[in-house]
């Protein structure tokens, strides 16, 4: 779809104004020093002092931030301008030195030039990308030799189910591009509905593309939960961990991933 950018941009843009407003996202309390980073992408990005990491798809900016509170040094990517135009307000307001930048991520190698110890993105993101060969070829190509790709993201599953989780609706495999009016995630998001398009990824095609581009999987796992209550009908199984209603514990809602390039 050729526009797929500039929906999506609109798309964010108008999600953007409502987040910063969400109890979800709890403004009041990052600005006061929370960190929106989650135990399963905290226990593999370990110790970040001084590391510098690229984080693609940053929305407006929490978790870039969090990780410069961390002791990295950080640079964000994102197609919405009006979400990196709130990332660069609010590390003001938190006194964070990070370099945000407005791009569309599988155009990054012709602005942004450099490599980084850490790469790293996180739920919700690549199913925004209709090719991940490109997106492989970003990853690599901004790692210094001896880098690492942290991911963390909504399983593949997930976008497979109807929006209760009762059918399946999408196939798992990338055969089409999903052409949806929906709201958002947050509470009350209902109340909103933009067009946007996305691509279901196996974990095939995942893979594929990271290995074709010479990154070592050193790490994957899968979990029965999502940190965020971000899907309908949740329940906190325990604190941080939702998981469906009556599904509780079958479905996988979320994985991980750790991929080196050689030195």
């Amino acid at each position: 779809m050729e526009n797929y950018q500039e929906l999506n941009r609109e798309a964010w843009n108008k999600r953007t104004k409502v987040h910063l407003e969400s109890s979800f996202y709890d403004q009041e309390a990052f600005l006061k020093g929370a960190s929106s980073l989650n135990p399963i992408e905290l226990e593999l990005l370990g110790d970040v002092r001084g590391k510098s990491i690229l984080h693609l798809q940053c929305h407006f900016g929490q978790d870039s931030i969090s990780l410069a509170r961390l002791g990295a040094k950080v640079t964000g990517v994102d197609l919405s301008d009006q979400s990196i135009a709130e990332a660069r307000k609010l590390s003001e307001q938190c006194h964070v030195d990070v370099h945000f930048i407005e791009s569309d991520e599988l155009e990054l190698n012709g602005r942004l030039d450099g490599q980084f110890d850490v790469v790293f993105t996180s739920y919700g993101t690549i199913g925004w990308l209709p090719d991940l060969e490109k997106w492989a070829e970003v990853v690599a190509s901004h790692l210094k030799p001896g880098g690492r790709l942290v991911m963390v993201d909504f399983h593949p599953v997930v976008w497979m189910m109807d929006s209760h989780f009762s059918k399946i609706q999408f196939s798992y495999f990338n055969r089409e591009e999903i052409v949806l009016e929906e709201g958002t995630y947050i509470d009350g998001g209902d109340t909103m509905s933009t067009k946007t398009v996305s691509w279901n990824h196996d974990f095939g095609e995942l893979f594929g593309s990271l290995l074709g581009k010479g990154l070592r999987i050193q790490h994957f796992s899968e979990h029965d939960h999502s940190p965020y209550p971000c899907f309908n009908d949740v329940a906190e199984a325990e604190q941080g961990k939702f998981q469906i209603k009556d599904l509780e514990g079958k479905l996988p809602l979320s994985y991980a991933i750790e991929a080196h390039k050689d030195k």
